[in-house]
């Protein structure tokens, strides 16, 4: 990553937030307080991608909920993280292996039970687990798995019952994956036809619109006027604060099959937020695009154990302020209490620093921290 072509902007925006932080004088692109948004609900506490656990963060106080989108047999779209079902279902306790097929996702051959290849109705036969370790199985076994329409009447309602605006954050999972199955955009022309029924073509709809690949976000562009983000990914961190890409997080998806050259990283540029701004409203870089830490081997955080928590923290790598310079949003991810704090003891902390620089919007698998840590900042 080329932190050097951003430095110096990065240096004097900093020394301006930091005389203009006063009467709640936000450093997002709006003036507004950061957007807490559920990843896939709260789903440190209950299992991901279900009504129980969007309900969850809509009372711990998100302002979003977001639902991975993937479809059925019967194009369905229904809220997964991905077109799998083994690690987040018990579909193995019900379906037998004869329904398993081996599939490329993203170039990697995968063996799985695929949703694509379920009907809606088997699929509302399965009931959701926490796929995470460490984290309370109490739940698991009790929650269906929810459409795209039953999160939307929850959002409404929730929006209706609360006094305040939930809004929607759906991901398009694996799209060049969708289209082989069903054919070029029509998972995303479901997608739009769902959202403006319920919403209306509008950039003021509390919906954001996201998704790993680009094709599918620049059509999306001449469909609708509903907001786009455009999500950066990694495979992870190096120990001096660069990132790491290795394949099938290396690309775009769709850069890939195009023969694309370019990079995630790549996106981040000065170049590559101009050629995202032809099409979306904000980028959706994972966290350590946006603060570089380094493990330089000191044990920070009192405990004696040398883990992420202890890595240095030196600031802003400048992204923020320059998507912020073109008018980009800037939504980041996963912030959670239980794991991957880069150089933080905890995680409200460190949600409470990345505000601090200006972020529009973060993602949490725990919002109740997310809302605790957007008090300390205002």
């Amino acid at each position: 990553m080329k932190w050097r072509l951003m430095a110096a902007a990065a240096a004097a925006v900093l020394m301006l937030q930091a005389c203009g932080n006063d009467d709640n004088n936000w450093s997002t692109l709006s003036g507004d307080p950061t957007l807490v948004i559920g990843h896939r609900g709260a789903s440190g506490l209950r299992p991901e991608h279900t009504l129980e656990s969007y309900q969850l963060a809509i009372e711990q106080g998100a302002d979003f909920i977001e639902p991975d989108l993937v479809l059925t047999s019967d194009g369905e779209m229904v809220a997964r993280h991905e077109p799998i079902l083994d690690d987040t279902t018990d579909v193995a306790t019900k379906f037998g292996a004869e329904r398993k097929r081996t599939r490329s996702l993203d170039g990697v051959p995968t063996t799985a039970y695929w949703a694509s290849d379920f009907t809606l109705a088997e699929i509302k036969t399965l009931r959701a687990v926490q796929s995470r370790a460490g984290r309370s199985k109490a739940y698991d076994g009790q929650f269906t798995i929810p459409t795209l329409a039953e999160v939307i009447a929850l959002a409404k309602s929730a929006s209706t019952s609360t006094g305040r605006t939930i809004g929607i954050y759906p991901e398009i999972k694996h799209s060049t994956f969708h289209a082989g199955l069903f054919g070029a955009n029509v998972f995303e022309d479901k997608l739009v036809a769902a959202l403006h029924t319920a919403w209306g073509n509008s950039k003021s709809a509390p919906v954001f619109i996201q998704s790993f690949e680009v094709s599918n976000l620049q059509y999306l562009r001449g469909k609708t006027a509903i907001r786009l983000v455009q999500l950066i990914d990694a495979d992870d961190v190096k120990d001096d604060g660069s990132m790491s890409l290795v394949a099938p997080y290396r690309q775009p998806y769709d850069f890939v099959v195009k023969g694309d050259a370019r990079l995630f990283s790549d996106l981040l540029t000065p170049a590559g937020l101009d050629f995202v701004k032809t099409y979306a409203d904000a980028i959706g870089p994972w966290k350590p695009y946006l603060v570089k830490t380094v493990n330089d081997g000191v044990e920070r955080t009192g405990d004696t154990t040398l883990t992420v928590n202890d890595r240095r923290v030196d600031g802003s790598t400048g992204v923020v302020e320059a998507a912020h310079a073109r008018g980009l949003l800037v939504h980041t991810w996963t912030f959670r209490d239980d794991s991957g704090i880069y150089g933080f003891k905890d995680a409200q902390t460190e949600i409470a620093y990345y505000m601090k620089l200006g972020l529009d919007g973060i993602f949490t698998d725990f919002p109740a921290t997310g809302v605790a840590a957007r008090k300390t900042v205002d």
